[in-house]
């Protein structure tokens, strides 16, 4: 079971390398040669059969996954789950959905012709979690949603595959704090995130979280190829709670400030 858990991470990370390129420069710059153990993967879709949330989650609890909590996010209007796995050293995933109906009917319109394209015996695939747009958009289009939903434009563009790895800097060597990876990343050219401050989190809510802004690459739309935000690499840290165990939850205010690293500027 460990072996087809790990074959599916490592087929997510190809995937996702090949979105952010900047990825693998984060290994060489925090990793120095050592192994980066992933802290969670992160993944969007919207709240409609056969693309929701719990269609998405079936391909992880079909590998020893376990639920654990429930988000939502009021100003996003989404509502999201985490789901965990008993080998702490694998990654934790987090799935979040967007809940069309609280949006306008030309969203909503929008949404359900793509939807209406994706097969349902695709959704339960094995290579579901990284097949990508099951549609095509026009570049208006794909700036109408943005107007409404930076996250319904993001998921136009780039579909199903993983919106974020998380390196756990736990497991990070030679960091002993979240300000350290920071500034490690910065002076090596990178950007951060800023929404809310660097550092989102604290040790008081027992996890401290930080990610660049999105790579932007060329997507090819229904009409004309234009480079847009990808995807981005999250950083966290995590503390013990009472019980000497560390958190393995997410907190909500923090994750919704890491939702705008994909951002357009």
């Amino acid at each position: 079971m460990s072996q087809q858990v790990e074959q599916l991470f490592e087929r997510l990370w190809q995937d996702y390398i090949s979105r952010t390129p900047s990825a693998p420069k984060v290994h060489d710059v925090l990793g120095k040669g050592h192994d980066i153990v992933n802290d969670h993967v992160a993944f969007r879709t919207f709240d409609i059969a056969p693309v929701r949330l719990e269609a998405l989650a079936e391909h992880f609890l079909a590998l020893g996954y376990k639920e654990g909590g429930d988000y939502h996010f009021e100003a996003k209007k989404l509502r999201a789950k985490h789901f965990e796995h008993d080998d702490p050293t694998l990654p934790k995933v987090f799935i979040s959905e967007l809940m069309t109906e609280e949006f306008s009917d030309s969203l909503q319109q929008k949404v359900k012709a793509m939807v209406a394209q994706v097969d349902a015996a695709a959704v339960k695939a094995d290579n579901f979690l990284y097949s990508g747009t099951h549609w095509q958009v026009s570049h208006a289009d794909y700036l109408e949603l943005l107007e409404e939903s930076e996250y319904a434009a993001w998921m136009a563009a780039f579909g199903f595959c993983a919106n974020h790895f998380t390196v756990s800097v736990n497991y990070l060597p030679g960091f002993d704090s979240l300000e350290q990876v920071n500034e490690t990343l910065k002076q090596s050219g990178f950007t951060l995130n800023t929404s809310g401050g660097e550092i989102k989190g604290s040790p008081e809510v027992y996890l401290e979280q930080s990610s660049t802004m999105a790579n932007r690459v060329p997507v090819e739309f229904a009409d004309q190829t234009v480079e847009i935000p990808s995807c981005f690499y999250e950083f966290a840290k995590r503390y013990e709670t009472a019980d000497g165990k560390l958190y393995s939850g997410f907190v909500a205010a923090s994750a919704d400030k890491i939702f705008e690293s994909t951002n357009v500027a």
